[in-house]
């Protein structure tokens, strides 16, 4: 049996991608397909992953065919495009005397096509991750220098209306984290086969898929419990002005009818 090593390789290219748009430039039909998904196989071991969130995975392409699909594809990247895209790659050898998920590799028996989409699924998922993973380190350390400025001055250097924009961009991004990271729930490849299933189960391990997932939810929810704080201290705020506003217009009241009693 000839060991047959391949590559697959993962990317992050847009915040979506329109699925129903991309079935219109392949002549094949999918192996499988969905509102989310789109899975093809290009030629003998040689297979193309979508999803609609904006990640796109090959494997036993080469940097030519890979280049040559981005292009393909591009008309049906949607909302933001990212210049520098996020990516993960994995060694797969197939055909080997073994099943096995090492720490450079992943080894498989045979070829087969639902074995080789549970990588790129969960390689994905990796890429996923790290995309949100960075953006919600970034909204963890912005807000952590917010209550620095509070620990140290004892109030927010941050405007109500560029604090409302700041808590309207981490809910957005929030609520994009929960819509594309769906997938986590098991797949519907593994629900049958107790092999697919077990082999799904060690690629979240070697991936680390379910632990950094929590992180990220966890992070997400320290973000939210300093802004329910930083709108708390928003509201008093208003409300402490708006009653000074108050207090001073009823002293120009009484001042008013002092000088017209007297005049």
């Amino acid at each position: 049996m000839n060991l047959n090593k391949s590559n697959a390789v993962a990317f992050k290219v847009s915040e979506n991608i329109d699925i129903g748009s991309l079935r219109t430039i392949f002549k094949q039909s999918p192996l499988f397909y969905d509102n989310d998904e789109l899975f093809y196989s290009l030629e003998e071991e040689k297979y193309f992953y979508v999803f609609k969130y904006g990640i796109i995975c090959f494997f036993n392409c080469s940097s030519m065919e890979i280049n040559t699909l981005k292009r393909k594809i591009a008309f049906a990247l949607k909302g933001t495009i990212i210049k520098k895209p996020v990516s993960e790659s994995v060694d797969v050898i197939l055909n080997s005397n073994e099943t096995s998920i090492d720490f450079d590799n992943i080894k498989l028996r045979d070829n087969n096509s639902e074995k080789i989409r549970l990588i790129m699924l969960n390689l994905s998922q990796s890429v996923a991750l790290n995309f949100y993973y960075n953006i919600s380190e970034q909204i963890l350390e912005d807000t952590r220098r917010h209550t620095n400025i509070l620990e140290e001055k004892g109030k927010l250097n941050i405007s109500g209306k560029k604090l409302k924009r700041y808590i309207g961009s981490v809910l957005n991004v929030k609520n994009k984290i929960s819509e594309n990271l769906y997938i986590f729930e098991s797949h519907e490849v593994a629900s049958d086969d107790k092999v697919l299933k077990r082999l799904n189960a060690e690629l979240k391990k070697k991936f680390d898929l379910i632990d950094r997932h929590h992180i990220i939810h966890h992070q997400i929810d320290i973000v939210k419990e300093n802004l329910d704080l930083f709108k708390d201290i928003m509201f008093h705020r208003e409300s402490s002005r708006l009653e000074l506003i108050i207090i001073i217009l009823i002293v120009i009241e009484v001042i008013d009818l002092f000088i017209l009693k007297f005049n």
